[in-house]
């Protein structure tokens, strides 16, 4: 492979971290969509479509490279309706945390990989659970204030500080948590007859 044949279209910091494992040449090129729900009634439908579109954008600009494109929605557990997105503010983070306390959260990370010139397109939905603590407001607010999770889906970093407000993990791949679901990914590359390792 030549050093732009593979594109994440992410401007994800994580996910970029996550991509670096498989020493892999490629590029991040960032998708400029819409990420709001379009009356979805499931967050897998919506983590799917995101992660579709987001792959969509680049490739078509890019038709040779193999695109990835990934998507998480967050919700809790028996309401996979009600979605749970990016606090933003201080504010909203500790409200999140404080309705998720002593709750299991569920995590849809919708992953896309499509390359436009062979007609090449894989879509699935990747699940993951934690269980929360019960957790204090001064322990939130301690949290919040050393991580600032303000752009993660239930307001916090998994990979950081954020492990010490769980209970207990579940699923199949912890990096789909994380935002890309390391293992599909890598399975549909050798699919698309790209070596790992």
């Amino acid at each position: 492979m030549s050093q732009f044949d593979l594109i994440l279209a992410s401007s994800s910091q994580t996910r970029q971290q996550l991509m670096n494992r498989l020493g892999l040449p490629y590029q991040c090129i960032s998708p400029n969509i819409d990420e709001s729900s379009q009356n979805e009634t499931h967050a897998d439908d919506l983590a799917k479509r995101l992660a579709f579109e987001k792959a969509q954008c680049i490739a078509k600009q890019h038709p040779h490279a193999v695109v990835i494109g990934s998507d998480q929605v967050a919700w809790r557990i028996n309401q996979p309706h009600e979605f749970i997105g990016k606090p933003l503010t201080t504010h909203n983070a500790i409200a999140q945390l404080q309705q998720s306390a002593g709750q299991t959260v569920c995590f849809s990370t919708g992953l896309s990989i499509q390359q436009h010139a062979s007609g090449f397109e894989k879509t699935i939905v990747e699940h993951y659970q934690v269980k929360f603590r019960q957790l204090n407001l001064d322990e939130i607010q301690r949290y919040v204030e050393k991580e600032q999770p303000l752009h993660c889906a239930g307001s916090f970093m998994c990979e950081g500080l954020g492990i010490s407000l769980f209970e207990s993990m579940s699923g199949n791949d912890q990096t789909t948590l994380m935002g890309l679901p390391m293992i599909q990914v890598c399975n549909i590359l050798r699919a698309l007859n790209i070596r790992i390792p």
